[in-house]
């Protein structure tokens, strides 16, 4: 049987470049969709899919990440006194989310350096990485989607979708066999290739389910040409020695590090809020796009 995942990696420690220069200050995993800060988001997908600790890769710059899911006494006080009981009821909740641990990652370099900083707080066992640039409505979540498909197979999983042929190269492009609706067997994974290199457009999005021994797999990565350490290297190791399952989830992604899809992300929740929603979507009939 295989073993639980119970921890959870968010690497956060990203410059946010795409979205400056609000980003220049504060850090892009705090820019808010609607009201609730991204980075919350992503974590209230993670205990929506029963995850019992968080491990934030943390950078110079981001701990107002940190202090998100502190206890604020001066604020909590003070809403207190004014009898805002609401407010404070949801700011107490967003320290109470999580057990969350916090491991710096000292040097920018790559997702895959990022992942093996975590190798002691993880420990032995599987672990959930969520990139928080991808936020994904979906029911159930994506991560739960992905660990059920780890607990029927007891094999590494990542989330995958097919991608215009164009934007390939932003992604990192999986190539095997398809062995049941939905589930691929990878076989290459190949990062960032050109339109004409790529052998497929599935495209890896931002969830993944590892087994502990792709710290062993990322310790033994050479840097490229820049001194990164891609984890996709260390995931095409896994897919030839042992298992590496691509699953085509279900669900809308947005890619909030863009500055599309973090306003589409943005349009999206708030249409499904009952408080502002419906006042939202009267707004957006009275728009003559044609003027535009």
């Amino acid at each position: 049987m295989p073993q639980k995942v119970r921890k959870a990696v968010i690497p956060v420690a990203g410059l946010g470049t795409r979205l400056l220069p609000a980003t220049k200050v504060v850090p892009k995993e705090l820019l808010p969709i609607v009201d609730i800060p991204a980075i919350q988001v992503v974590i209230q997908e993670v205990l929506m899919s029963g995850i019992e600790e968080v491990i934030l890769i943390t950078g110079r710059g981001k701990g107002a990440i940190l202090d998100h899911f502190d206890y604020s006494y001066e604020l909590e006080d003070i809403l207190a006194r004014r009898g805002q009981i609401d407010k404070l009821d949801s700011v107490r909740r967003v320290s109470e989310l999580v057990r969350t641990v916090s491991v710096r990652q000292k040097q920018p370099l790559g997702l895959g350096h990022a992942v093996l900083c975590a190798k002691d707080a993880v420990g032995d066992e599987p672990f959930l990485v969520i990139l928080p640039d991808d936020i994904i409505a979906a029911d159930p979540t994506v991560s739960r989607q992905l660990l059920d498909v780890y607990e029927r197979y007891n094999a590494g999983v990542v989330s995958i979708m097919h991608v215009p042929e164009a934007d390939v190269s932003r992604y990192g492009i999986v190539h095997g066999e398809m062995w049941a609706p939905k589930l691929h067997r990878i076989r290459t994974l190949i990062e960032k290739p050109s339109p004409e290199e790529a052998p497929t457009n599935l495209a890896i999005i931002g969830r993944y389910v590892l087994p502990p021994t792709i710290f062993e797999y990322l310790e033994q990565v050479r840097p490229n040409a820049d001194g990164i350490i891609q984890l996709t290297d260390a995931l095409q190791r896994l897919a030839l020695q042992r298992a590496l399952i691509g699953y085509e989830f279900h669900g809308l992604r947005h890619d909030i590090g863009d500055k599309l899809g973090f306003l589409m992300a943005n349009i999206h929740y708030a249409l499904d809020r009952p408080d502002i929603g419906p006042e939202l979507k009267a707004f957006l009939r009275t728009l003559d796009l044609n003027d535009r």
